[in-house]
């Protein structure tokens, strides 16, 4: 009996994934262990591993399509055998739309009559016309493809169900671009311009899309993070002129081993040692109860085309500066190139969010649940402040505690910061 492979849930936040590309054609002897498929998930570009050995008997889903979890992929048994399409499952999101409408009241009483008109006429405003053909359907990949190869999406096929346009798609219209009509005397002719890798100077097309797994999670779970976790923030500004000293001469000293230390490896360091400080902040709000975490998992944010994903540094207090880099650097090395595994980016305590490195002062970070808090770091800047009643120029880093109140007190807080900032500002503590 053949063996259906279904959509599998790659992370906790999964609903569906987006089949990439097939790795293997229906045909094909299969193997277990052999990768199937690549998969795009809400957070990473992952392969599908094939479980048994066979023949890949029949592919249910194409390259560039979205399979909700557990819908069939594959099938995979003897050759020659026949296989159909299993029945699909229905879709989570169609149940509660479903009850809802069974719960809608019948209309009472006939509507009433529309109200006598003015007596001036008023001009009502004609709505804008819609654009022609309707709303583009394509799949974000594709989208993105047409982009690299500057392909107008409006030219190709759509061969996805609907006429959504697909990967393979844009590819083809790539290979077989419509001919230009000739411009009329006096004028140019027209062009469609869209934003290309080699083509700066383009302007990007306007176009309706559906947001990708990623960028869809991402704004439903930042929605249920304001929406239903009470913020509170606390900012300081600590002294980073002692830990810039440091830096500098520990990377001088581990130039020849290929080490560069971040002022955000120190920034991990000092929060894990903070949180071993007050570890009421490494804690959790759920419904049975406030959940104390025993490890220190720190995680920091890693922008990436289309969101953003955290990457995990476990036992993060446990380890040396030089490990914290090392272990920062590969993961968001992997990150960027959606190769990070569930265990990569699931499980942190706390969260770390950087943009001083991108030049921005100061900022508020939204909390990355289920955490209990999460610290967004500023630039580094010089500026003039008084010490010892004499204005000098001074090094400062801003840093913005956001707490989940239920959990974290201001006073509590203030701990964390105080504790953090005397690690930043004596940064030969992290090296004990």
């Amino acid at each position: 009996m053949a063996q259906i492979i279904e959509m599998p849930k790659l992370s906790d936040t999964m609903t569906v994934g987006t089949l990439v590309k097939w790795l293997k054609n229906e045909g094909d002897t299969v193997k277990s262990g052999d990768m199937l498929a690549e998969v795009e998930t809400d957070k990473a570009t992952m392969e599908l591993e094939s479980f048994f050995d066979g023949v890949l008997l029949k592919q249910f889903a194409a390259a560039g399509s979205q399979v909700a979890i557990g819908e069939a992929l594959a099938a995979i048994g003897k050759a020659g055998e026949k296989v159909e399409a299993p029945a699909k499952k229905p879709s989570p999101a169609a149940e509660p739309a479903k009850e809802e409408k069974k719960e809608e009241p019948k209309p009472a009483a006939p509507a009433a009559k529309p109200a006598p008109a003015p007596s001036a006429p008023v001009k009502a405003e004609a709505p804008p016309p819609a654009p022609k053909g309707g709303r583009l359907r394509i799949s974000p990949l594709a989208l993105r493809l047409a982009a690299e190869l500057g392909v107008d999406p409006k030219t190709a096929k759509g061969s996805g169900p609907g006429g959504r346009i697909l990967r393979a798609d844009i590819l083809a219209a790539a290979k077989n671009p419509p001919a230009k009509a000739a411009a009329p005397a006096g004028k140019a002719a027209p062009v469609w311009l869209w934003r290309s890798v080699t083509d700066k100077s383009a302007v990007q097309a306007e176009a309706t899309t559906s947001p990708s797994n990623m960028r869809a999670t991402i704004a439903r779970r930042l929605l249920e993070s304001k929406t239903q976790i009470p913020h509170v923030y606390l900012e300081i500004e600590v002294d980073a002129a002692p830990l810039m000293a440091l830096r500098e001469q520990l990377n001088a000293g581990l130039v020849k081993d290929g080490v560069k230390l971040s002022v955000n490896d120190f920034v991990l360091k000092a929060s894990a040692a903070a949180l071993r400080a007050v570890p009421a902040v490494n804690t959790s709000w759920e419904e049975k109860g406030i959940k104390a975490h025993g490890a220190i998992h720190v995680s920091f944010a890693v922008a990436i085309d289309d969101g953003l994903i955290t990457p995990v540094i476990r036992d993060t207090d446990q380890k040396s500066l030089t490990q914290i880099s090392a272990e920062a650097k590969e993961l968001g090395k992997k990150a960027k190139d959606r190769k990070l595994a569930p265990a990569e980016f699931t499980g942190g305590t706390f969260c770390v969010s950087n943009l001083g490195m991108m030049g921005i002062d100061r900022f508020t970070a939204i909390i990355n649940p289920p955490n209990a808090a999460i610290l967004a770091v500023g630039a580094t800047v010089k500026k003039p402040v008084v010490v010892d009643d004499e204005i000098v120029i001074g090094q400062r880093m801003s840093l913005t505690l956001s707490c989940d109140h239920r959990i974290v007190d201001g006073a509590v807080g203030a701990k964390f910061l105080n504790a953090l900032r005397d690690h930043l500002q004596n940064p030969a503590l992290l090296l004990l």
